[in-house]
């Protein structure tokens, strides 16, 4: 009669072991690796992205468009990559770097939690500053109906840039050159050259993501083979996971010797 009741208790137990750990970790991230430098470093896109809706006033056109083709060529071109790639790279390769990573990763702590851990507190910076800076630079661009559409497509776009780099952290070594060279040469050379590989870019799919969710699109923003709206936030959905697994993966086979690795 009290062995359902003890494995019951015992499985409580271990939930809620493992939420406290998850929870622990996702605070250790906001602590750690957010230091005011960092966030004046993060906020530095984000106040690019309010500029960005400051010039589409400046451009000769209807708001909702002028706001629409700067949106896609310097919030989602330029603004949130670089906002992604310093919070991707603040909350892994950072601390790698440092040597600082070796306490977490010699935890008693599932290598999966460590990287969804990391990923849910780079993830939330991300929510609460460049997606409501994307929805600001509309206001400010007198173009509220575009708000809405520029904060979903920067928040999944971002948080799917954050699993990208998280997962480079775990690759590499020189993890912001690598980021750098996977933005500016992968995304935004061949991406824009080869259709299959902007199906894949947190870039080109939030983009779509923004101008499919919007009444009126500009034509020259349409690009055929890319899902738009809906579709594309579900893309970056399945891109943010698979990148997830991928790191959770590398990290399981990483070997950490000092601060240089």
């Amino acid at each position: 009669m009290t062995t359902p009741t003890t494995s019951s208790t015992t499985t409580l137990s271990v939930r809620s072991r493992s939420r406290s750990r998850l929870i622990a970790i996702i605070v250790y991230t906001w602590r750690s690796c957010f230091p005011p430098k960092r966030w004046a470093t993060v906020l530095l896109p984000c106040a690019g992205a309010l500029l960005f809706g400051l010039l589409a006033r400046a451009i000769n056109s209807e708001p909702d468009v002028a706001f629409a083709n700067v949106a896609a060529e310097g919030i989602f071109g330029l603004a949130m990559p670089i906002a992604g790639l310093v919070i991707g790279d603040s909350v892994l390769g950072a601390e790698i770097r440092a040597g600082t990573f070796h306490f977490t990763w010699l935890s008693p702590t599932p290598t999966w939690q460590i990287i969804f851990g990391r990923w849910c507190g780079g993830s939330i910076v991300a929510i609460i500053t460049i997606a409501p800076a994307a929805a600001f630079a509309a206001l400010i661009a007198s173009s509220p109906v575009s708000a809405v559409p520029a904060f979903l497509a920067a928040a999944v776009g971002s948080i799917a840039y954050i699993a990208i780099f998280i997962t480079i952290g775990c690759l590499t070594r020189r993890t912001a050159v690598w980021s750098l060279a996977f933005v500016f040469l992968v995304e935004r050379l061949l991406g824009a050259a080869l259709t299959g590989i902007a199906q894949l870019s947190p870039t080109w799919e939030s983009r779509a993501a923004f101008t499919g969710l919007l009444d009126d699109v500009p034509t020259r923003l349409q690009r055929n083979g890319i899902p738009e709206g809906a579709a594309a936030i579900v893309r970056l959905l399945i891109v943010t996971v698979v990148a997830l697994v991928l790191a959770n993966w590398r990290m399981k086979h990483l070997r950490l010797s000092g601060a240089a690795d």
